[in-house]
């Protein structure tokens, strides 16, 4: 059976928020936050074009990264993309919600984020700092998939084989990033080798 979902995600009721087929709208990352609502805007942000805008509550991201997979890559015509993590409920679209598009390749649109199960990545490419120091509040604590990379960046991150944590830290990771791993690793292997005794 075919899907009744357009390319953009709406089922075709033109912006109906009503019945199964949009329950998707009333979760987060996608509900709207009404004024009576309490959401703290910290940031705003929005697509390209201006059509799809939104706000985040969450002074710093939970984490932020450097990926350099060549999906990642080709998706945003770019040497590696920058990523910050939020909880969805650190969202609060403004606008365009209806105008929202997920990935398919035919499409023209600019991606603004990438949703998870729990989780959001967002491009701060896309958010509008008014003040130079909170763009500070998104830097990077790694690398990914640096093999991959198109450019060598020497900024003393750590630089990992493919996703962070679950891989190998490689080439010029400082020291002590490579030896807090080893003992991570070590407290770990002890750990399971305790559960088997």
């Amino acid at each position: 059976m075919a899907s009744t979902y357009r390319a953009n995600g709406d089922n075709g009721d033109e912006g109906a928020t009503e019945g199964d087929l949009n329950e998707w709208k009333h979760r987060a990352p996608y509900r709207i936050h009404h004024k009576q609502e309490h959401f703290n805007a910290r940031y705003e942000g929005s697509c390209h074009c201006g059509k799809v805008t939104y706000q985040l509550s969450r002074e710093k991201p939970l984490d932020a990264k450097y990926c350099h997979c060549t999906t990642c890559q080709k998706i945003h015509g770019a040497p590696f993309q920058w990523a910050a993590i939020f909880h969805k409920d650190d969202i609060n679209f403004t606008s365009g919600i209806h105008d929202l598009g997920w990935y398919e390749s035919s499409e023209k649109t600019t991606p603004i984020m990438d949703e998870g199960r729990n989780m959001i990545l967002l491009f701060p490419t896309l958010i509008d700092f008014k003040d130079p120091a909170d763009r500070k509040n998104f830097e990077i604590s790694c690398h990914m998939f640096y093999p991959r990379r198109v450019l060598d960046i020497n900024d003393g991150k750590p630089k990992w084989s493919g996703i962070s944590e679950s891989s190998d830290l490689i080439e010029d990771s400082p020291q002590e990033a490579v030896n807090e791993l080893k003992r991570k690793r070590q407290e770990e292997e002890n750990k399971k080798d305790d559960k088997d005794e």
